[in-house]
């Protein structure tokens, strides 16, 4: 604000101002999560974390090749949360976890910053790719949310690409959901048809999973080179979920949001993030700092941190976000023990981190 008033001062226009601003802007940027939690260096083999870091890297690696080829922030955002659908070590897609009744029912949204048009699923089971319908939700229906057999039959008329429902069975998803049924005194239902046989699971990785995995989410805010914003989120919701449970990763503003200045993309207790609205919220705040007296110097993680440490925490949510502003800067803020993440700006290396006292 005071550069802009100075260089109005000087004679500038504001279209001007607005250029010289851009001039410093990184051509390209991008940040990824993928699930807050309690995630700790004692519960963590050295082979696991190097597992879930060159998953990370290889996240952002495909965002990288989108953008740095001139791909729309949209595309980015698309091409990194279908790859980590398909992998397990993720809550989302293929490595989603089950519902009480023994199903994967999967949510996603995206919402394009530039124009503001946004578009969700909520509890698909067959969809190999549920970002990818929520994409075509935005732009192929004058809808925002569709959700469970009607989402199905638009995937469908879509020729998106459909599965059997045992393609995302894993056999950890499948114990940590025993696990807890019998903790909730639930009965357990029959394995879903087509799943494999029984195997052996590590129960330590069990246990950490009842933990970390309690809020796994991922996604995904990218800037592309024209600095338009866009932001998407996929998720398999909360182990044993009951009652056609949604939580806030199809909600627009309060699992993803999206606008000219500013992405966010959250993991975490829904419902807290629901009643808060908590992405949409950490955009408003960007937009009135853009608009205050004083200079902020990242305003992005000047608002996540507001949000998450603030706001969330005093509520008793747990869980965190990610955020990308328009001048390309990535932050991101939680109050749990870890969260899995990753940025990149344009001429800079990747960052990986897991840890709480990571960069």
């Amino acid at each position: 604000m005071r550069i802009f008033a100075l260089a109005l001062a000087l004679g500038l226009s504001a279209p001007a101002v607005a250029q010289a601003q851009n001039d410093d802007r990184p051509d390209w940027a991008i940040v990824i999560h993928g699930g807050a939690g309690v995630i700790e260096r004692e519960s963590m083999t050295p082979e696991t974390e190097a597992a879930y870091r060159a998953a990370m890297e290889a996240a952002v690696a495909r965002g990288r090749d989108v953008l740095e080829a001139g791909g729309s922030s949209l595309d980015a955002v698309e091409a990194v949360i279908r790859g980590l659908e398909d992998d397990a070590m993720f809550n989302s897609g293929r490595g989603a976890v089950f519902t009480a009744a023994g199903r994967n029912e999967l949510d996603a949204s995206i919402m394009d910053g530039e124009t503001m048009n946004a578009g969700a699923v909520a509890g698909v089971t067959n969809v190999r790719h549920p970002i990818t319908l929520a994409r075509a939700v935005m732009e192929n229906s004058r809808h925002v949310m569709l959700q469970g057999a009607g989402a199905e039959t638009f995937a469908e008329e879509q020729g998106l690409e459909l599965v059997e429902p045992a393609y995302f069975f894993t056999e950890r998803r499948w114990q940590a959901l025993e696990r807890a049924l019998e903790g909730l005194g639930l009965p357990i239902p029959d394995r879903p048809d087509g799943a494999p046989e029984p195997e052996e699971v590590d129960h330590t990785m069990l246990e950490r999973d009842a933990l970390e995995h309690r809020f796994g989410t991922v996604g995904v805010v990218a800037m592309d080179v024209n600095g338009h914003i866009a932001a998407g989120t996929s998720t398999g919701g909360t182990t044993a979920k009951r009652w056609g449970r949604v939580g806030d990763s199809p909600v627009i503003g309060a699992g993803t949001y999206a606008d000219a200045r500013c992405g966010v993309s959250a993991t975490g207790t829904g419902e807290y993030f629901i009643r808060l609205s908590v992405a949409a919220r950490i955009c408003m705040e960007v937009e009135m700092g853009d608009r205050g007296a004083e200079e902020i110097d990242n305003a992005g993680q000047a608002a996540a941190d507001l949000v998450i440490q603030g706001a969330l925490t005093d509520m008793g949510g747990d869980g965190g976000v990610i955020v990308l502003t328009s001048d390309g800067r990535p932050g991101w803020s939680f109050n749990t023990a870890g969260m899995y993440r990753a940025s990149q700006v344009a001429g800079e290396d990747p960052v990986i981190a897991i840890y709480g006292d990571e960069g």
